[in-house]
């Protein structure tokens, strides 16, 4: 487990970048896991900036991404698809035939996990996982429980996390309940993971996760176990 403590948001932003860029540069058919939410922004921003310098090239790369929210089209500004094209696919030289994330409109969600599920596999697997984390402990939409679930599976929302997304929608009741998610197992799979943490109201979560008991209380725990782990984080306090 390698731990790096930011300065501040865009310290940690471009710190995580270096680590994906280099990724990229070294290994141009890189697959890469992709996350959504407030953290992993600042990261997109910092390589697209280096895309438009030309220092970065896609053309290449294949993404996955860890989820997406069950109801939701591509073209719905709150859908994680919408997401990824406005934040950084549509910015940047990517195939979006190339990048992937689970359809959340699918009459057979059992199915659409089983699809993405051969879809990890017929990639090759991921060279490197970017995290987020909830402050639940959720890793993806993996939220606590009473065990690990190993593959893409379709996830009731705790209340937690549905009040933490509300910031995100006009209207309470218009935040989604369920969603699709990378099961633990396929996250642990990946080569290289990289978590990154911002904020004071993070801290003693990160804490559980990274030296805590490794339960599925804590989801993030799992990632102990994880043989190339990488950690951002921004707050105060040392870990």
């Amino acid at each position: 487990m390698k731990i790096i403590k930011a300065n501040n948001y865009n310290d940690l932003s471009r710190k995580a970048a270096n680590i994906l860029s280099a990724q990229v540069i070294l290994k141009p058919r890189s697959v890469l896991g992709l996350a959504t939410g407030s953290s992993p922004l600042g990261t997109y921003k910092q390589l697209i900036s280096w895309y438009d310098k030309d220092d970065i090239d896609f053309s290449e790369v294949t993404t996955v991404n860890l989820d997406e929210y069950v109801g939701l089209s591509s073209n719905n500004p709150q859908s994680y698809r919408y997401f990824m094209n406005t934040n950084f696919f549509d910015h940047i030289n990517i195939d979006k035939i190339k990048t992937h994330l689970p359809n959340g409109i699918v009459k057979d969600t059992e199915k659409e996990c089983e699809r993405y599920n051969n879809l990890l596999h017929e990639v090759g697997g991921i060279d490197i996982q970017l995290l987020g984390l909830g402050l639940n402990g959720h890793i993806g939409f993996n939220e606590p429980g009473s065990e690990f679930e190993k593959l893409t599976h379709v996830v009731k929302l705790k209340e937690a996390t549905v009040s933490a997304n509300k910031r995100f929608f006009e209207k309470g009741e218009d935040v989604p309940k369920f969603a699709i998610s990378m099961g633990i197992k396929s996250i642990m799979q990946a080569k290289h993971i990289l978590l990154i943490v911002n904020g004071e109201e993070k801290y003693e979560i990160l804490k559980q996760c990274l030296f805590g008991p490794v339960t599925p209380h804590v989801p993030g725990s799992i990632l102990q176990l994880h043989s190339n782990l990488t950690v951002i984080y921004s707050c105060n306090k040392e870990l």
